[in-house]
C-alpha cells in the first residue's frame, strides 16, 4: 500500500541541521521546560568573571588601592554600568524563564501572543536555522564584547584597540606557549610512540601488479567460485544494484576444511579485478596491552579507505578469522543461533531426516539436554575477541557503523560557518574472511551488512580432484594417461588443493631422487604412500610373526575384495607403523553420501575377518592385535541394532536412554527389569555377531589360496597397491605386481606348504628354517623394496642383455 507522497521541504530548511532544542515536538508543553542549573547561571558567571576582572586590573595598577574602593570606582565607571547592566538584563531573562516554568498562562502569554506574533510575522523573512545562526552570532558578539572591554581596561586602551593587539599579545607569549606545548608534546609522544610502535605489523599491503592469481589458478571449487564472482560483478559495477535500490555485497566469509582453497580464492580476487589486495595476519589483533588491539583496527581501516578512494575499491582478507571472536554459535544464546550457511543438518529445514519433522523447540530442547549430558561446552570466555577487549567491538563498528564526513575543513570548518558537511564518500572495500573454526565467530561479526554471503569451501568433489591433479601435474613432466589421474583421484577421496600439490611435488622429489624429471605413476603411488602412512619404521618381523601378520592382513583383504563391493582397496601392507603392524585400508570409488544396512554388514566380515582367519590357519590359535577389530564390529553392530533401525527393533535405543526413557522393551519401571533388557541388546548383538563370523569363515574357507597367495605377495613385497591386491587374487598381471605367479598350481603347493612350516614354528615357538617360496615367470625378477625410503618392492623386467659384438 503506497501513501500520498510526501511534501517537498524548502531549501533554506535543507541547508543545515536544526538546533536539537528546536526539534518538532509531538505536543505543547503548557509551561516551558526547565532549564539545567549551568544553562541558567552560565552567563551571570560570565558577566561577573568579567567586572571582578576589571576590578583586578584597577587593584594592579594601583597596588596601594583597596578592594572596596576598587569596586566603588568600577561601578561608577561606563566599563563597569555596561557589565552590570547586561547582568541585570540576565537576571531578568532567567527571572522570566522561571516564572514560564511555573505559570502556565505566563507562558501562554509570550510564546503564543509576543513572542509568537513576532516569530510568525518573521517566519517569511528569516527560517528557523537562520534565527538559530543569528542568535549564535549575538552571542558570539557578546563574548567577545566583554573580551574586549577587559583587555581595553588591562591595557589602558579603547576596546577596539584591544582587539588589534591581541595578535601582538599572542605573539609575545608565543615562546613560553610553545615552551608549554613541548614539554606536553614530549610527555604525551612518548606513550603515542610506544602506542605506535606495538600497533605496527601484521597487514600487509599488495597492490595489483603484486598479485599474480587468477580465476583459473583456483580449481576444484567452481560452485563456490561461480558465487564469488558475482561479488566481483558489483564490486566493478556497483550502479548495476544500487539504481535499483539495493546495495552491494560487502563481506564474504569462506570456511571449511584447512586446504581447500580458502586464501587462494581471495588473493584470485584480488588479481582478477586489479584492486589492492590487504592480508591480516590472524594474530595481527593479539597484544599484551589493553587498547593496542583498537588502534590496529582503526589503523586498518584508514588505510583500507584510502586505498578504496585511490583504486576505486579495495579487498583485505582476514586469515583464520576465527581469532577475532570466541564465544561461539551455541553460547550465543536463543534459537536460531548457529551462523548463516553454517547450520548443522538436523537444524536445516528441509533435509530428509528425523530432526526435520520436528518443531524449532523440540530440536533445542533436544540438543540442550544432549550439550548438557556429555558436558560439552561450546564457546570459551568472555570478552570481545582474541585480540583483547574491545578490539572486536572496534572492528564491528568499522564494518558497518557510521561513516564520519573527510577532511578538516568539511568537518569542521563547514560546520562553524553553519554549512552542512559534505557526506562521506562510498568506500568500495570487499571484506572477505576464511576460518575451519566458524562455530568460534561471534554472531554479531556475521550478520547481514557485515558479512552478507557465508559460503562452505569443503572437500573437492571427484572431477574437481581431477581437475587439481591436471593443474599441478601440467606444471611438471609426468607419464600420467587421464585414466590414470581419474584413478589417482578416486583412491584420495578427501584430498584439497593443499594435498593435492603436497602429493605431486614429493612424487617430483622422488623421480629427481633417481635421477629422473619425469613423474611415472609408481611415483605418485610412493608419494601417496608416504604422505597417508607415514616412513615405515626400519624394523623387521622374525620369520613366523612376519608370516602371521601377512596372514592376517591377506584376511582383510580378501574379505573385503569379496564383499565390500561399495568400496575398493587403496592399500595393503604389513610395513609396522607408528600405531600398527600392518593395515588394509579401503576407499570408495565414488562420492557416496549414503550408507547402507548391507555396506555396514560388509565392514563387520572385514573386522572379524582377523579373527576368523587367525583361528582357521593357526589351528584356532588368535593374536591380541584382533582387539581393534573386534571393537569397530561390535560398534557397527551395536548401532546397528539399537540406533540406526537395522536390526530387531525400531526405536533408538541411546535416545530413550539418552531422554530418560529407558531402554526399550523393558517395563516401565525397576532396575532390573531395565537391566535385563540391556541383556536382552547385548544377547542380540552377540548372536549378531556370531552369525557374522560363521559367514566370514565361510568365506575364509572358499577363498583360502588366494588368502595364501596374497600373504605371499606381502611377505614379498611388503605394501601393495589395491590393484595389486585384486590382481594377486586374480591371478593376473598388475601395474606393479605380477600375480599370474599364484595361478599355478605348483606355486601355490610351495606355499602351503611354507605355511605348514610356518604353523610347526608357531606351534613349538620356534625359528622358521625354510625359506619363502619365489619364482621368477620367464624374464621377471624380485626387487627388494627400500623400507628406509618407504619404497615399493616391485616385479619388472629386467634390462635387456647388450648384444655381442660383432
Amino acid at each position: 500500500m503506497t501513501g500520498p507522497a510526501p511534501e517537498p521541504v524548502p531549501a533554506d530548511v535543507l541547508e543545515g541541521l536544526p538546533e536539537p532544542g528546536e526539534m518538532p515536538r509531538a505536543h505543547q508543553r503548557t509551561t516551558r521546560k526547565r532549564l539545567p542549573l549551568w544553562d541558567r547561571v552560565k552567563f551571570l558567571l560570565l558577566f561577573a568573571l568579567a567586572f571582578f576582572a576589571l576590578v583586578w586590573s584597577s587593584m594592579a595598577d594601583d597596588p596601594i588601592l583597596p578592594f572596596p574602593d576598587a569596586m566603588r570606582l568600577m561601578v561608577r565607571s561606563g566599563k563597569g554600568i555596561t557589565i552590570m547592566v547586561l547582568f541585570g538584563i540576565e537576571l531578568l531573562r532567567q527571572i522570566h524563564f522561571l516564572v514560564s516554568e511555573h505559570w502556565p498562562w505566563y507562558h501562554r502569554l509570550w510564546t503564543d501572543g509576543i513572542f509568537g506574533g513576532v516569530e510568525r510575522a518573521t517566519h517569511r523573512v528569516f527560517s528557523d536555522w537562520t534565527r538559530f545562526r543569528l542568535l549564535r552570532v549575538f552571542k558570539w558578539l557578546l563574548v567577545i564584547g566583554l573580551l574586549a572591554l577587559i583587555l581595553g581596561s588591562v591595557l589602558h586602551t579603547s576596546p577596539a584597540m584591544a582587539l588589534f593587539q591581541i595578535p601582538a599579545l599572542l605573539w609575545s607569549a608565543m615562546p613560553t606557549f610553545i615552551q608549554v606545548v613541548f614539554i606536553l608534546f614530549v610527555g604525551v609522544g612518548q606513550f603515542a610512540a610506544i602506542f605506535w610502535f606495538l600497533s605496527r605489523g601484521g597487514v600487509d599491503v599488495y597492490f595489483p601488479d603484486d598479485v599474480k592469481t587468477r580465476f583459473s589458478d583456483v580449481w576444484g571449487q567452481d560452485h563456490v567460485l561461480e558465487r564469488v564472482k558475482e561479488n566481483i560483478v558489483y564490486l566493478e559495477n556497483p550502479e548495476a544494484i544500487e539504481s535499483r535500490g539495493g546495495y552491494v555485497p560487502g563481506g564474504i566469509l569462506l570456511w571449511g576444511p584447512p586446504g581447500t582453497g580458502k586464501t587462494l580464492m581471495a588473493e584470485a580476487v584480488a588479481g582478477e579485478t586489479g584492486k589492492p589486495y590487504v592480508f591480516v595476519d590472524p594474530g595481527a589483533f593479539i597484544n599484551m596491552f589493553f587498547g593496542v588491539g583498537v588502534l590496529k583496527v582503526k589503523s586498518l581501516f584508514r588505510k583500507l579507505r584510502k586505498l578504496a578512494l585511490r583504486y576505486g575499491g579495495v579487498i583485505v582478507f582476514f586469515d583464520e578469522a576465527d581469532s577475532l571472536g570466541n564465544r561461539g554459535a551455541l553460547a550465543q544464546g536463543g534459537q536460531g543461533g548457529f551462523p548463516r550457511g553454517m547450520t548443522p543438518a538436523p537444524f536445516q529445514t528441509g533435509g530428509c531426516h528425523g530432526f526435520s519433522y520436528l518443531s524449532e523447540d523440540s530440536r533445542w530442547a533436544l540438543t540442550r539436554q544432549s550439550l548438557h549430558q556429555d558436558r560439552v561446552v561450546m564457546g570459551g570466555g568472555m570478552g570481545g575477541g582474541g585480540g583483547g577487549m574491545g578490539t572486536l567491538e572496534a572492528l564491528l563498528t568499522e564494518l558497518s557503523g557510521l561513516k564520519k564526513p573527510r577532511g578538516f575543513i568539511n568537518r569542521y570548518v563547514r560546520r562553524t560557518l553553519g554549512m552542512r558537511p559534505k557526506p562521506p564518500p562510498k568506500y568500495r572495500i570487499l571484506v572477505m574472511m576464511a576460518t575451519n573454526l566458524p562455530e568460534a565467530l561471534d554472531e554479531a561479526l556475521l550478520r547481514p551488512g557485515r558479512i552478507d554471503r557465508i559460503y562452505k569451501v569443503g572437500y573437492p568433489s571427484k572431477a574437481g580432484r581431477v581437475r587439481t591433479y591436471q593443474g599441478y601435474l601440467d606444471k611438471v613432466k609426468h607419464e600420467l594417461t587421464e585414466e590414470q589421474i581419474d584413478k589417482l583421484a578416486t583412491i584420495t577421496p578427501y584430498a584439497t588443493g593443499a594435498t593435492i600439490k603436497d602429493m605431486v611435488n614429493e612424487a617430483l622429489i622422488t623421480a629427481t631422487r633417481d635421477d629422473r624429471d619425469t613423474i611415472t605413476w609408481r611415483d605418485i603411488i610412493r608419494a601417496k604412500q608416504l604422505k597417508e602412512l607415514g616412513p615405515a619404521e626400519n624394523v623387521e618381523y622374525i620369520e613366523r610373526e612376519r608370516h602371521a601378520v601377512a596372514v592376517h592382513e591377506a584376511c582383510h583383504a580378501v574379505v573385503a575384495y569379496r564383499t565390500r563391493h561399495h568400496m575398493e582397496i587403496d592399500i595393503a601392507t604389513i610395513e609396522k607403523g607408528s600405531g600398527y603392524l600392518g593395515m588394509v585400508a579401503s576407499i570408495p570409488p565414488e562420492d557416496q553420501f549414503t550408507t547402507w544396512r548391507s555396506h555396514y554388514e560388509s565392514d563387520i566380515y572385514v573386522s572379524l575377518a582377523s579373527l576368523a582367519g587367525e583361528r582357521m590357519f593357526f589351528d584356532g590359535d588368535s593374536s591380541s592385535g584382533v582387539s581393534g577389530d573386534l571393537e569397530s564390529a561390535t560398534a557397527v553392530a551395536t548401532n546397528m541394532e539399537g540406533v540406526w533401525g537395522m536390526g530387531s527393533t525400531v526405536s533408538s535405543y541411546a535416545t530413550s536412554n539418552r531422554l530418560g526413557v529407558g531402554t526399550p522393551g523393558a517395563p516401565p519401571k525397576g532396575e532390573k527389569n531395565d537391566i535385563s533388557a540391556r541383556r536382552a541388546l547385548a544377547d542380540r548383538i552377540e548372536d549378531s555377531l556370531g552369525e557374522m563370523l560363521q559367514r566370514t569363515e565361510k568365506i575364509l574357507k572358499e577363498n583360502r589360496r588366494q588368502v595364501l597367495a596374497l600373504a605371499h605377495a606381502l611377505e614379498a613385497h611388503k605394501t601393495l597397491t589395491g590393484e595389486d591386491v585384486i590382481a594377486v587374487v586374480e591371478g593376473r598381471r598388475g601395474p606393479l605386481i605380477d600375480g599370474s605367479i599364484y595361478a599355478d598350481d605348483q606355486f601355490i603347493a610351495e606355499i602351503e606348504a611354507y605355511h605348514r612350516a610356518a604353523l610347526t614354528a608357531h606351534r613349538n615357538h620356534a625359528r622358521l628354517t625354510t625359506a619363502l617360496p619365489s619364482r621368477e615367470p620367464g624374464n621377471v625378477v624380485v626387487v627388494d623394496g627400500n623400507p628406509a625410503l618407504d619404497d615399493l618392492a616391485i616385479w619388472r623386467r629386467p634390462a635387456p642383455a647388450p648384444a655381442p659384438p660383432d
